[in-house]
């Protein structure tokens, strides 16, 4: 037997998951037409390969991955692109965002090799991180990180995989019936993960009160016959299934602020991303459906499997909803989900529960700040938080708008698990704020890196004018030293040949007739010519014509 660790705080909220788990799944209905945003995953956006008035076939790429921190989008259903425009989405904004839309032809008509089975037992590690990006593959349990860097095993020792099938919150069972109808393949799932990762230990988590999914999922651990996966029960507290908090209660080991679980060696993956991996690499599915659960003010609460772009409304039509009554729809459990400004919105990947609330019978769900009162300061929320954190401290400075402050105390630690909001007896919606005070601090961020990309190119700006200031100045300055140098050369010149002129003519002035040589003798007379003709010879030297 494993030993098992707790974490900090926690909750124990009614579980309310006996309703959609008394009924087989079932296969959602074929919508008018399916909504794809290009934004389903942690990163950027995908980007449109398909143009309004295509048809498409289930299973062809719609939209290529945007960078390498992204995840391609596959068709649902074949039919054709009637627009690719802004759509209301799921996000707690209500903002919408780029979509694809395709009207559905009924035909359900699939690219040539889909579902074909294919021999993964061939594929290298690289060959199957590849063939998992390729088939749009994110985290099913969470945000949605494409799954392929999760299990890109370079730069850190990865030696412990976590399989996560503990599904803590509220109303949510899409995991649990995932078990139930699927356990093969999602241990097939974690095999290729093991191999992926090159790693031999793996563990397969499920919280203790879900008897018949442990049995199912041990019966195919031993069919698969690998005797490394370990099968663990985990007590049932939310927020267990959180991936920071089920470390800890399998291993003891917290992974840092601000980390990572491979900072510590673990890899955690949820039991729908390993039934996804199977479907891509055993039978070549992109991942384009997904099961969910559709829960609270229905005719019938159950599990279906739905194609991801169907609406919302249709999914609770077919459970017996009506629209006409709904006070609230919310996306995701009663603790992390967001409420829907429309309910026209498209399930996306990462969708595992829609949550109805009519005015006719409403669902047990924690404040909201519907009915909220100032703050009493008795400390349940910290004692609640399964991160370890001072909630009311962070309400206070998020109220504040002190965003320097709140970040002081950890602030991106934060799980928003809820279990403050459940616990405060003044029903403030924290949670609220901590999103809010984040999503401020984002903008900061966005804005400060924005205007030091500004602040650069002015500076930049100012260094090239300077540059080109000095080197004008320096070009004129060379300019300057050339003419100067000539103009010097010239006045050299010139007053070398005025100082050979005056000399000239000085010597010009200074012949005087010579006196006393009537009685010179013959040797006299002859020096005498001698000094004249030198005297001549050295005028005729220094004359202007001969120096030019």
């Amino acid at each position: 037997m494993r030993r098992l660790y707790n974490f900090p705080g926690g909750v124990r909220p009614k579980e309310h998951k006996r309703e959609s788990t008394a009924a087989p799944v079932a296969r959602a209905q074929l919508p008018d037409k399916i909504i794809l945003p290009l934004h389903q995953h942690i990163g950027v956006p995908a980007k449109p390969v398909v143009n309004a008035g295509d048809r498409v076939l289930k299973g062809q790429l719609v939209a290529e991955a945007g960078n390498n921190i992204s995840a391609p989008i596959h068709a649902s259903t074949s039919g054709t692109v009637l627009a690719i425009e802004d759509h209301a989405i799921p996000h707690a904004s209500g903002l919408p965002a780029p979509c694809i839309i395709i009207h559905t032809d009924g035909k359900d008509e699939a690219i040539i090799g889909y579902g074909k089975p294919r021999d993964a037992g061939i594929l290298t590690p690289e060959q199957l991180r590849h063939a998992i990006k390729q088939a749009g593959i994110v985290g099913l349990g969470g945000a949605g990180f494409p799954t392929y860097l999760k299990l890109a095993n370079e730069g850190k020792k990865v030696g412990t995989l976590i399989l996560n099938g503990v599904e803590c919150e509220p109303y949510i069972t899409c995991d649990q019936m995932l078990m139930r109808d699927h356990p093969i393949d999602i241990i097939m799932g974690l095999m290729i993960m093991q191999r992926a990762l090159g790693i031999n230990r793996a563990i397969v988590a499920i919280e203790n009160n879900k008897p018949k999914e442990l049995e199912l999922m041990q019966e195919a651990i031993y069919e698969v016959g690998t005797p490394d996966i370990e099968l663990v029960q985990v007590p049932t507290v939310y927020p267990a299934g959180g991936e920071k908090q089920l470390i800890q209660i399998l291993t003891g080991k917290e992974v840092p602020s601000q980390g990572l679980p491979m900072d510590i060696g673990i890899v955690c993956h949820n039991v729908g991303t390993a039934y996804a991996i199977t479907r891509a690499i055993e039978h070549n599915e992109p991942l384009i459906s997904r099961y969910i659960t559709v829960a609270g003010s229905v005719a019938k609460a159950q599990v279906l499997h739905v194609l991801v772009g169907t609406p919302v409304s249709h999914l609770i039509e077919q459970c017996g909803g009506n629209r006409k009554t709904l006070s609230r729809v919310i996306m995701g459990g009663p603790m992390m989900g967001f409420a829907l400004l429309d309910d026209e919105v498209p399930v996306v990947k990462t969708t595992n529960c829609i949550l109805v609330n009519s005015v006719v019978s409403d669902v047990p769900l924690p404040s909201r700040g519907d009915f909220a009162l100032p703050c009493i300061r008795c400390g349940a929320c910290a004692e609640a938080c399964p991160a370890g954190l001072l909630p009311q401290q962070l309400y206070w400075y998020a109220h504040a708008k002190d965003f320097d402050k709140v970040q002081d105390y950890n602030l991106f630690d934060c799980i928003e698990c809820g279990c403050c909001d459940f616990v405060c007896p003044s029903q403030i919606p924290l949670v609220q704020y901590y999103r809010y005070a984040k999503s401020a601090i984002w903008q900061q961020e966005k804005e400060k890196v924005v205007a030091d990309i500004s602040r650069q190119r002015h500076e930049f700006h100012k260094f090239r004018q300077e540059r080109e200031k000095h080197e004008r100045e320096l070009r004129h300055k060379q300019k300057r030293q050339v003419v100067e140098g000539q103009s010097t050369q010239d006045d050299k010149k010139s007053a070398i040949q005025a100082a050979m002129e005056r000399v000239r003519k000085k010597h010009e002035h200074s012949e005087v007739s010579p006196k006393n040589i009537d009685n010179l003798t013959e040797q006299q007379q002859k020096l005498i010519e001698e000094v004249e003709a030198r005297r001549k010879k050295k005028l005729e030297e220094i004359k202007p014509e001969n120096n030019q």
